[in-house]
């Protein structure tokens, strides 16, 4: 079939090779000059970097290079991918947006772009969860522009060198607000963090000592967290386990609060370290706390800017508690928005509940809309290798080999997961996209649909050790073995 992806992000472009290995013809379209997605130069802000280890944040079958730090630079990872696309000789459409892709006969589509128009039998939406920012619109907000201040989104702030000298706010408390702030901290006038919630951030070293992939990357880690469906060991940690459960992660709390003297700070946030995914699983950010202790970064919790302003010929802004505050520079930090614009009214129908949640199942197909899949919308701590499982699904649902449940019973399962990840997060779950903390039960979930899956010896060893990408990567060939004899791929096993 000819295939489009929309994306040339991590999932866009694992889509692309895995369905070109299957015998598709591919074409994968990018607004953006280069591949990347979110590691693209025109996103990338000073201090990005990843949030999982090199060894986690990797292809199975595409390791990083042993010269990379544990945790790369977005340059470094932008230049991974383009070494992934290079060698997958993935098909490119760079600077090519589609403004509308339609869906026609048979689950084909039409797209739309440069006032051209080209179809393909299935489209593949992998666009990113994290496509556009949402920026607050701040009461006056022209007139502080018009005095010459910026206002503007992590990712549309490329150089630190924009704030030397300068008054920078940034609002937010995530990783990406924290890893902007302190280059920026080394040439600003002065660097505030406002931050509406203080967030609990997990040390790279807990104790200075052990990484944080042995604590929270492993399948234990995530057993820490209470899934839909209970198996095994689980079964034990959240029943007569569950004080042994509860003080296991909140020691980690514990430590990371003296680790970074955050009550000396009076940074420590509310609850307990286990509520950490009701909010966001943060990595600490190097010299964010050093920065807040020596003075050269000031973080202002539970407040939000009111408004902006000017005065003398000056620029401020206003907080919640009637606190004013010079500011020539706001960088919003404030999240994203998830849409697919390029998506008519009829078919969006199809795709969002009442309260604007995707409605994906296995986070990849929606129901009800032949021909159309999601690559990327389960954003988790091992997003490549998430990415990488589902583009399997959608080749072997392409050849006809996914036993799928009748769709009373796919909208039931997609219900059921997101009334659950609702009271897993809070709602934090970025419209039913994130799939934090529970990375592997998608994997094991996936796969167990395709009836492939690594050996029970390795998943047991990942209980204790980091999960390795690399443990998958016999997936892929055993299922491309599987789907070139019809034989086998008409009777596809099912369960893990």
């Amino acid at each position: 079939m000819r295939v489009a992806v929309i994306g040339a992000g991590v999932a866009g472009l694992v889509t692309a090779k895995v369905l070109g290995q299957t015998g598709h013809d591919v074409q994968v379209f990018d607004r953006t000059p280069d591949v990347g997605g979110v590691w693209s130069e025109t996103r990338r802000y000073p201090g990005l970097t990843t949030q999982s280890p090199k060894a986690q944040y990797s292809f199975s079958d595409f390791p990083m290079p042993e010269d990379f730090p544990e945790w790369p630079t977005g340059a470094q990872i932008q230049t991974y991918l383009a070494d992934y696309a290079a060698s997958f000789r993935i098909p490119l459409r760079l600077r090519t947006e589609v403004t509308a892709a339609r869906p026609g006969p048979d689950g084909g589509w039409t797209l739309e772009f440069d006032g051209a128009t080209e179809t393909f039998d299935r489209l593949v939406v992998a666009n990113g969860v994290f496509c556009e920012p949402s920026v607050p619109v701040f009461p006056g907000l022209d007139e502080f522009t018009a005095a010459g201040g910026r206002v503007c989104a992590a990712t549309e702030f490329h150089d630190a060198a924009q704030a030397e000298g300068e008054h920078v706010l940034v609002v937010g408390y995530g990783k990406s607000a924290c890893d902007v702030t302190v280059p920026i901290s080394q040439v600003a006038a002065s660097t505030t963090v406002i931050a509406r919630q203080l967030l609990w951030k997990v040390p790279r070293k807990v104790g200075g000592v052990l990484n944080f992939k042995m604590l929270l990357l492993t399948r234990m880690g995530e057993a820490l967290f209470r899934y839909l469906h209970l198996r095994g060991f689980e079964k034990f940690l959240h029943g007569p386990g569950n004080g042994l459960r509860r003080n296991m992660i909140n020691s980690i709390g514990s430590v990371s609060a003296r680790q970074f003297k955050l009550r000396e700070l009076g940074l420590v946030p509310p609850g307990h370290m286990e509520d950490i995914v009701r909010g966001a699983i943060g990595l600490a950010t190097e010299g964010f706390f050093e920065g807040v202790a020596d003075g050269s970064i000031v973080v202002r919790p539970g407040l939000t800017i009111a408004k902006l302003f000017t005065s003398e010929g000056r620029r401020f802004a206003a907080l919640s508690d009637g606190t004013e505050l010079p500011a020539d520079v706001v960088v919003c930090a404030t999240g994203f928005r998830q849409g697919v614009p390029f998506l008519g009214a009829d078919v969006q129908s199809h795709l969002l509940d009442e309260s604007g949640n995707f409605l994906l199942y296995r986070q990849i197909m929606p129901i009800g809309v032949p021909g159309l899949y999601f690559n990327g919308y389960n954003s988790s701590f091992f997003s490549p290798l998430n990415a990488e499982i589902a583009a399997l699904w959608i080749a072997a649902d392409l050849a006809g080999a996914v036993p799928l449940p009748d769709p009373v019973a796919m909208r039931e399962a997609v219900a059921a997961q997101l009334a659950f990840m609702d009271d897993a997060t809070d709602g934090h779950h970025c419209r039913g996209t994130k799939i934090i903390p529970f990375s592997l039960h998608n994997v094991d979930e996936v796969l167990g649909d395709l009836g492939v899956n690594i050996g029970r010896h390795v998943r047991a060893s990942h209980w204790i050790n980091p999960v390795d990408p690399a443990a998958y990567r016999s997936v892929t060939p055993a299922l491309l073995k599987r789907l070139e004899d019809p034989v086998l791929t008409g009777r596809l096993p099912t369960g893990c």
